[in-house]
């Protein structure tokens, strides 16, 4: 077996998330008074760091925008997010078969993400229910990729030493996190970013086929 661990991001990685996001971030958006009409082009756009950031890269869109507007929509997208986070999301093809097969080998499994952390666990529990090991989201008191932190909580729960773990993800966050935890990375095609982006930036192993995990990781 080459690795012991396998750390997954969540956004464009393992679900697709990007419906929910856009509804989501449109309707508080319109409940604060501000464009909504985003479409998931954009929205792809703005995550990977988190929903505050996402915030702010979309009132940076909105010409205009005033500033004080990031405090009020951040206090709504969460709650609302949590609750209808579920509603178009779904796994990419192959991924649930995958995660199996690296379970069934004996790889202990991992997902952290920037997405608050109480759709992580909702998230997590409803549609992979006994897949992962440890579930992280974005907390107070963990800070958000690319700082490392996050995939070192999961290493501790794991039990397993950084060299024989992978961080598997679609967005240069996730590239910027593996290095900063002393990781390989393993970037797919099917996310937020596509292989063009992901080859401009540099990314060291890209994969096209949920498959190829299998191959990469044992």
């Amino acid at each position: 077996m080459k690795y012991r661990a396998a750390i997954f991001d969540m956004d464009g990685t393992i679900l697709n998330t990007i419906g929910d996001l856009t509804d989501s971030l449109n309707h508080v958006f319109a409940q604060t008074g501000h464009r909504h009409d985003f479409t998931e082009e954009d929205v792809r756009t703005f995550f990977g760091s988190g929903a505050h950031v996402a915030i702010q890269r979309a009132l940076a869109v909105e010409l205009g925008a005033p500033a004080s507007g990031l405090e009020g929509i951040g206090a709504g997208f969460t709650p609302w997010y949590a609750a209808h986070c579920n509603l178009k999301t779904g796994p990419y093809a192959g991924i649930p078969e995958v995660i199996g097969r690296l379970r069934a080998a004996g790889v202990k499994t991992a997902v952290v993400s920037n997405k608050p952390d109480i759709a992580v666990q909702k998230l997590a529990e409803e549609i992979f229910p006994g897949s992962f090991d440890v579930s992280i989201g974005e907390l107070p008191e963990v800070r958000r990729k690319p700082a490392p932190d996050m995939t070192d909580k999961a290493l501790r729960i794991l039990g397993v030493n950084r060299e024989d773990a992978v961080y598997i993800g679609d967005s240069e966050v996730d590239m910027q996190t593996a290095e900063a935890s002393g990781l390989p990375c393993i970037s797919v095609s099917w996310g937020f970013r596509g292989r063009q982006f992901l080859e401009k930036h540099h990314a060291s192993i890209i994969i096209d086929r949920p498959e190829e995990l299998v191959r990469e990781i044992l």
